[in-house]
């Protein structure tokens, strides 16, 4: 019976998906024939051309992924090739926790693998084929081969402590787990801007000049305290462009891409910035970390509870371990069960935490109005972003509930009208 539900929620998810890009892809062929009304003063017809095209190459790819995806995971949960991998590494390395921890990563490295296919078409054909990807297959592959090592330096020593809590902590071994990957991730979240950020791109101070002179009397005027404004080489692998802040306190930075300055004026660039110091009066990343430390909590308690019913692992062909076995080796399956379920699972929520999402996007433009007094270089720097990146400007209502963390621009323009005009009254 779990066998037949996991296998019907994986089922479910595929064809859900299926189902939503259709509905996407059939909305946005109904809208190709002219330029939205709305946008007519911003795009062009052959941008607006490219932006359908590229909309309709993501759609494909994104279908051809999770048919993929969806076929890997039965077989990774139905064929017995993982139960038995897992036997005979019991037999031959043996049954600690450092043992266990290695299969865990052994495992969730060989499925990283096998996405890497989508992932190279992504890049090389779909990206590259809209004059988007800058990167070379050189720089893709060292980029693979660092998330590799990063994910043995951090991963493989994160899985062993809680594998370890597991003996140590015996019934409430999840909720010490817990508390471990909390502050491992809280640990992560603010070495990750001087430690593995550099890793993969250079980040520059942002020269002097009135860029310079704007944005920090921005940071003065909004009270918010960075350690400084840098430029990160976006360009070298993409022509998309995006702002953020990294770290906490007063190791916050604010980040621009390079392409973001190369493609918007300096009221615009503002305009973003102020939307992104938003974010952090808003205090939006703590709430995030909160609702993520609830989620994690859920999943590792339902992990607990599963480890206590050997019917569990034996309906995926594991070997049963009795059900007071607090050891490595016998929640080691159920981990590796819930970490492959997961984002089938996660699926089903995705319209509930995207609505957070956007209600906190709405939060941080409201912010942004407020800080530069005016709607017009907000909406003009969306727009410019929509055009740059080839948005789609058409997607189905049912589609970006599912899909998009954002509002769509309409959605965001109307809002950051009514919000100037409500507090001009």
């Amino acid at each position: 019976m779990i066998g037949w539900v996991a296998l019907g929620v994986v089922a479910a998810r595929w064809a859900a998906s299926v189902w939503l890009a259709g509905l996407n892809r059939r909305h946005v062929e109904q809208h190709s024939g002219s330029v939205p009304p709305a946008f007519a003063d911003t795009v062009d017809v052959q941008t607006y051309q490219r932006s359908v095209a590229y909309t309709r190459a993501r759609n494909r790819l994104a279908q051809i992924a999770v048919t993929y995806g969806s076929i890997v995971l039965v077989v990774a949960l139905f064929s017995g090739i993982v139960p038995a991998g897992f036997d005979w590494f019991v037999r031959v390395v043996g049954p600690g926790v450092w043992s266990m921890a290695g299969f865990l990563l052994v495992i969730a490295m060989a499925l990283a693998a096998l996405t890497l296919p989508i992932e190279w078409m992504a890049r090389f054909r779909v990206e590259a084929g809209f004059g988007f990807n800058t990167s070379t297959q050189g720089t893709w592959w060292l980029d693979v081969a660092k998330r590799a090592l990063l994910a043995v330096g951090l991963g493989y020593p994160v899985l062993a402590l809680i594998l370890a809590i597991v003996g140590w902590a015996g019934s409430s071994w999840w909720l010490w787990a817990w508390a471990a990957i909390m502050a491992v991730q809280l640990l992560v979240t603010v070495l990750a801007p001087f430690v593995i950020l550099p890793l993969f791109n250079t980040l520059t101070p942002l020269p002097a000049g009135s860029l310079s002179d704007r944005l920090t009397k921005l940071a003065d005027r909004t009270r918010f305290t960075a350690r400084s404004i840098q430029v990160m080489d976006g360009s070298r692998r993409s022509r998309h462009s995006n702002a953020f802040f990294t770290g906490f306190g007063r190791l916050r930075r604010i980040v621009l891409f390079d392409t973001l300055i190369e493609q918007m004026e300096d009221p615009e660039i503002e305009a973003v910035l102020a939307h992104e110091i938003g974010h952090a009066k808003r205090r939006h990343v703590p709430k995030m970390l909160a609702a993520s430390a609830l989620g994690s909590a859920a999943a590792l308690r339902a992990a607990a509870w599963a480890a206590e019913r050997p019917e569990f692992v034996e309906a995926f062909g594991f070997s049963p371990a009795p059900a007071t076995s607090y050891s490595a080796s016998a929640v080691a399956p159920v981990l590796l069960l819930f970490g492959l379920l997961g984002g089938a699972v996660a699926f089903w929520f995705s319209p509930l935490t995207n609505r957070l999402l956007r209600r906190y996007e709405y939060q941080a433009d409201a912010f942004a109005l407020e800080a530069i007094g005016e709607p017009e270089p907000m909406i003009s720097a969306l727009r410019r972003l929509a055009r740059e990146n080839l948005s789609n400007l058409t997607p189905h209502p049912m589609f970006s509930r599912w899909h998009y963390s954002h509002p769509v621009l309409l959605e965001r323009e109307a809002a950051l009208r009514a919000e100037h005009t409500s507090a001009g009254a």
